[in-house]
């Protein structure tokens, strides 16, 4: 057998291995192995493939037990080639569709990470759409000689706050002047667009407000990357899960991830750039950012453009067959309930 090409007798032992894993949460051995796949084969048959299986990279021994378990390799070509998926059953995609109807946005995808965590058991997370980086309206107003508030209003009408700390003093009559500037000439535009234009026009008007322009633009780029956000739910799951908690070290490394939330949020980002469910595997991904978890994401859209990612963190045992369909339909609820809204 070479690697990625196993026979189908290797195939059966490794899909009855995993599945008989994910539901014990025990090493396999050669009896369990012999009594659940199916296959009329001496226990010696069995060992060897199973060293084959080993020495292929798609199972491990733990030193405690003669029984083995899946690696992420393992996991992976089960996901990718011997997985079948359960279509979800009645009763939960009922649950899903009466949670998740067109309301308000922020109200809709709260319900969508809701609905992931509870039927799947783990934690569910939706990143927001993302906002676009243009304004419909800005102000400026003063509040101290050296604190001017940046005031966006964004093409949703939603309102951006931001200080802005200045080398001098503006009088009210050059705020006024730098906002109508910039609201006739720019608004709509994205502050990337705005940022290169700025500096040709001010070094062609040689304006007074020029520097408070610059910095306003550079807030205001800021104000609309910091505005796409995760929402988390059903993260106590996980600190309940053995798997993912077994020691102190685990257990600190889960808070920090909930903390921080920088590695979920540049794996989201990359999964908003594919179409359909994806797996990410702990171990064998980089964009994981423990090896004992796995994510499952798919992507949403809004009037059919991709706007964000919702997915299930969980531990790799995990019964894929079941969390992946979740992940799907929760999908595209999200994704029919925002375009009617």
């Amino acid at each position: 057998m070479t690697q990625g090409h196993l026979d189908q007798r290797a195939q059966t032992l490794l899909k009855t291995l995993i599945e008989r894993y994910i539901a014990d949460g025990q090493p396999v051995g050669s009896r369990a192995l012999s009594r659940f796949s199916g296959l009329d084969l001496s226990p010696a048959t069995i060992r060897n493939v199973m060293a084959d299986l080993e020495d292929m990279g798609f199972i491990a021994s733990p030193h405690t037990s003669a029984g083995r378990i899946p690696t992420p390799r393992g996991y992976r070509f089960f996901v990718d080639t011997l997985m079948t998926i359960k279509p979800l059953e009645e009763r939960d995609a009922s649950a899903v569709e009466g949670r998740i109807r067109p309301d308000q946005p922020q109200r809709v995808i709260s319900a969508a990470a809701q609905v992931l965590s509870n039927l799947s058991q783990f934690a569910g997370v939706v990143m927001t759409p993302r906002r676009g980086s243009s304004f419909r309206h800005i102000e400026f107003l003063s509040l101290s000689e050296s604190r001017v508030l940046l005031i966006i209003v964004t093409p949703d009408g939603d309102v951006q706050n931001r200080i802005l700390f200045s080398e001098r003093p503006y009088s009210q009559s050059q705020l006024i002047e730098a906002a109508n500037f910039l609201n006739q000439n720019f608004a709509g535009q994205s502050f990337e667009t705005i940022k290169a234009r700025l500096r040709d026009e001010l070094d062609a008007l040689r304006q007074e407000t020029g520097k408070l322009m610059e910095a306003a633009v550079d807030a205001g780029s800021e104000a609309m990357a910091d505005d796409s956000g995760m929402v988390f739910s059903g993260e106590r799951n996980l600190l309940e899960n053995n798997d993912l908690t077994a020691n102190m070290q685990k257990l600190r490394q889960l808070f920090q991830l909930f903390e921080q939330k920088t590695g979920f949020m540049q794996l989201l980002d990359v999964s908003s750039r594919a179409e359909g469910v994806q797996i990410f595997i702990g171990g064998e991904s980089q964009l994981v950012p423990m090896d004992d978890m796995t994510i499952v994401t798919s992507p949403y859209r809004v009037d059919g453009r991709i706007v964000g990612t919702l997915g299930v963190i969980g531990p790799t045992r995990m019964a894929y067959e079941r969390v992946v369909p979740i992940v799907d339909i929760t999908a595209k609820l999200l994704s029919n309930a925002l375009s009617q809204h």
